[in-house]
């Protein structure tokens, strides 16, 4: 690890900033923020840091990770951590995952996904042989589709004239705007199990390939291109890291200190209210999930746009019924990451976007024991399950009860993870921890239980997303899966710097001393003119 970080000087007048939660959007805003010489505090109403990315340690001795499993294209956080001078590889360690994950089609052939072209071809002609010329093609025109969007995802969106903006234009043919994932993999893949291998990771957005906007073909575009990483000891690991350089820096974060108010003066947020007291502040920045928080947090009549109705009428992802699994024993033929695919996949989406608790469910499975020894003692494996479902709110008007139907739901998905040769499975547990969609909204603080947020529809992108700089409450900003630019550690990354950035051309804050010496380095390294 590097030298400890010293904290940017003092200064007669620091701007002071509060963050609501530790999740990883607040603790990157933090970072970025103590090293132009803001006074940061982060609230954090849990015991730990992390949010949803969290790893949990069991008395046993078992590591599993709350939510992320995976890290995907590390250059936003790696390039966060530069900033301040240290780096990603100092502070955690990643290993490249490889295969990237194992596909389990039921009732077909299972494929494993890799990133080197002549393999996964070969795994692609397991399906259809025609469709392996696809591949290269595919992985070009996303390289493009991604060059040509990534200006667009690192900059806000404030207003629907950004559209008309140059470099939105020039995107607009890659984009396709109007067509979904599945229909703009058909021009590839003619397959629909292939197209599935391609376009399940929409997933990740809690979205329908059928109906997910076309530019999220990029998601499996990242992995083949850029890696999965696991971090060693769990994903969770990232957030303790950036914690602790956040404190080198100066920031103060205070755990299991929940924000009950944000304090608002006619339209300027001034600080936050804890225990009762005010505690004052020149910028607010608000980490915690939106759905939930701000109903809660901000009073209804400075947020017009974004009202309590306007909040409980949008559309939000599907949730997940998880199991966490210390096991007696080891699979070391089961993959890092196995993804099951429903053989009726699309009655499946349907029954999800219809409410519908699945009665074939997908499923996804990770294994990290077989790759990283810290996830379980000698002889175990820790076990991660996690099972797409209706929301809560999509789900409360077909009478779904949690409370009643996890042991029913728990056998089913049991059931079907014998189709992976894990029949054995119930006999070997030796810890287990159930989260339902009922357990996300309560002890997890996400609305409707939604883990993957607010849906990321046409309707619900760009500017028509909760922006990173609030409407109608000067002072107040945003950060995570619920704002611009959408969920995803990479993208909840690159929101931080977004926010960090209006927020200090607001306050006018200047560039820290391990910003001022990056910019210096990159300078003299350009070539003379």
């Amino acid at each position: 690890m590097n030298a400890p970080l010293a904290a940017p000087a003092l200064q007669a007048a620091r701007s002071r900033i509060a963050i609501i939660g530790a999740g990883p959007g607040g603790l990157a805003a933090a970072i970025l923020l103590a090293a132009k010489g803001a006074q940061v505090t982060i609230y954090e109403k849990d015991k730990v840091v992390g949010g949803r990315t969290r790893t949990m340690a069991t008395p046993e001795g078992y590591r599993f990770d709350l939510g992320p499993t995976f890290f995907l294209y590390p250059r936003v956080i790696a390039e966060i951590f530069e900033s301040v001078g240290t780096r990603l590889e100092d502070e955690v360690k990643l290993v490249r995952v490889d295969p990237l994950y194992r596909l389990f089609f039921e009732d077909a052939a299972s494929v494993d996904a890799t990133a080197d072209p002549v393999r996964m071809e070969a795994e692609i002609a397991k399906l259809c042989p025609q469709d392996a010329k696809g591949f290269r093609p595919f992985i070009a025109e996303n390289r493009a589709k991604l060059d040509v969007f990534r200006p667009v995802l690192e900059k806000p969106f404030e207003s629907i004239f950004r559209f008309l903006h140059p470099e939105v234009l020039k995107s607009l043919p890659l984009l396709r705007p109007h067509s979904t994932v599945d229909r703009d993999l058909a021009r590839h893949f003619s397959h629909p199990l292939v197209r599935l291998a391609f376009s399940f990771q929409t997933k990740y957005l809690g979205m329908s390939p059928f109906r997910c906007p076309s530019l999220f073909t990029i998601l499996s575009f990242l992995e083949y291109e850029h890696g999965i990483w696991h971090i060693e000891g769990g994903v969770g690991s990232i957030s303790e890291a950036m914690a602790r350089v956040a404190r080198q820096l100066g920031v103060d974060i205070r755990l299991d200190t929940a924000v009950e108010r944000v304090s608002v003066a006619g339209k300027r947020a001034h600080g936050v209210q804890v225990g009762g007291r005010h505690i004052p502040a020149d910028a607010v920045i608000m980490n915690a999930d939106f759905a939930h928080a701000m109903p809660r947090l901000v009073p209804e009549a400075v947020r017009p746009r974004w009202n309590d109705r306007k909040i409980e009428t949008a559309r939000y992802s599907c949730s997940t019924f998880m199991l966490y699994l210390g096991i007696e024993g080891s699979y070391p033929d089961l993959a890092h990451h196995t993804v099951m695919l429903s053989k009726g996949y699309e009655r499946n989406i349907r029954q999800l976007e219809d409410g519908v608790v699945p009665d074939e469910p997908s499923l996804y499975l990770h294994n990290p024991s077989i790759l990283d020894p810290t996830m379980a003692p000698p002889g175990h494996s820790a076990l991660y399950l996690l099972v797409p479902v209706p929301n809560m709110r999509d789900s409360a008007a077909r009478g779904v009860d949690w409370a009643t139907e996890t042991p029913r739901f728990r056998k089913l998905v049991m059931q079907r993870l014998a189709l992976l040769g894990l029949g054995d499975l119930e006999a070997r547990i030796r810890y287990e921890k159930v989260v339902t969609p009922a357990d996300w909204l309560g002890e997890y603080a996400v609305g409707h239980g939604a883990t993957f947020n607010l849906r990321h529809d046409l309707a619900q992108m760009l500017c028509f997303r909760p922006q990173n700089r609030f409407g109608g409450v000067q002072g107040l900003y945003l950060v995570g899966g619920g704002t611009h630019p959408g969920s995803g550690l990479p993208v909840i990354y690159e929101g931080a710097r977004i926010t960090t950035a209006l927020l200090s051309r607001d306050l006018g804050l200047k560039p820290g001393r391990a910003e001022a010496e990056l910019a210096a380095m990159a300078t003299a390294l350009q070539p003379a003119r």
